[in-house]
């Protein structure tokens, strides 16, 4: 993606690469709709009309909070792990002046996935086109926590280059939502996001790698965390990094092949100690910005909440678990 970078020095060692993720510059396959599977009595929650006229409203008072740069109301129109990414992304513009240009929402959408299902919490996925600047389509979760609640943005998850999206029902019968336990997977929606966790955090090494096929975001921290290794090991320094998914968060909505397209949220702490006497310092702009004028210390721990898209197949389907989007972004920078 076209988003803004400055390499900031940890310590000694000059990071090239960008804390927040690229994830990506262009669009992955475009999901097609397919024969509906569903019962023909089966109907979606929503009509698209009604989808289209909600996603609009809350996308209005977004953009007045990305003008304003501020994330006062912003609750009215986003929940989970998009509420905290945007808000810290809100405090970075505040600091930096400007706002990263990952956080554009396109308006305009190539699918809409509704649920047949009845009752709450229910969910709506939502496929926009790329933006006018390019990069990637975003995968939108907005969610539904009860019938007296409005539908609020959850989860945002940036689709990687060339990744071949699950097809689903058509939109006038819509899709069924599925649970973290669905059985007939390749594993289970709970147990595949807990161990890809393990496999952002320990990489080729973990003994999940092979469930996965390699996706750009695992290439990613694999890259920076060896660049950042690389600057430690200068000077006697350490980092490590902890993956953990967050319970509750995870949306997830049934393929027409009897996959599941899962949504979900996974916090990360990196810790960096610099090593020789040396203070640590932030290693990107969002990092600095939101470190503020706090005084360093030998010792920098970063929160990062980190979305993730995993599309997981049928127990049939000779294929691999494979992330298909992500989004990252620091929310909390202290020393210790």
């Amino acid at each position: 993606m076209n988003t803004r970078r400055k390499a900031v020095s940890l310590g000694a060692a000059g990071l090239a690469l960008c804390m927040c993720v690229t994830l990506g510059a262009c669009e992955g396959q475009l999901p097609e709709p397919v024969q509906a599977t569903a019962s023909a009595s089966a109907s979606p929650n929503l009509t698209t009309e009604q989808e289209k006229a909600i996603r609009k409203q809350l996308l209005e008072v977004i953009e007045q909070c990305n003008n304003a740069k501020s994330a006062d109301g912003l609750d009215r129109a986003m929940s989970g792990p998009e509420l905290e990414i945007r808000r810290s992304e809100l405090a970075v513009a505040q600091k930096t002046g400007n706002l990263d240009p990952k956080t554009d929402i396109p308006d305009a959408i190539t699918q809409t996935i509704i649920p047949t299902d009845s009752g709450w919490p229910r969910s709506v996925f939502t496929i926009t086109t790329t933006t006018q600047d390019q990069q990637s389509k975003r995968l939108l979760v907005f969610d539904q926590e009860s019938a007296r609640q409005n539908y609020k943005l959850w989860g945002v998850a940036r689709l990687f280059q060339g990744v071949q999206m699950p097809k689903f029902t058509v939109p006038q019968i819509g899709a069924q939502m599925g649970t973290d336990n669905d059985d007939n997977l390749k594993m289970t929606p709970k147990e595949a996001v807990k161990r890809y966790a393990d496999v952002l955090q320990n990489g080729d090494k973990s003994q999940y790698a092979g469930d996965f096929d390699n996706d750009y975001l695992r290439q990613e921290l694999a890259t920076l965390s060896q660049t950042v290794q690389q600057g430690m090991e200068r000077n006697k320094g350490t980092q490590t990094q902890t993956f953990e998914p967050v319970d509750g968060q995870m949306r997830i909505m049934r393929a027409a092949d009897g996959g599941d397209l899962v949504v979900a949220q996974i916090n990360s702490v990196w810790t960096r100690a610099a090593g020789e006497g040396r203070e640590s310092q932030p290693a990107s702009d969002s990092e600095k910005a939101l470190f503020g004028d706090a005084k360093a210390t030998s010792t920098m721990r970063v929160t990062y909440v980190n979305v993730v898209a995993l599309y997981i197949p049928s127990a049939k389907a000779n294929a691999k678990i494979t992330a298909v989007g992500a989004e990252r972004q620091p929310v909390k920078v202290e020393a210790i």
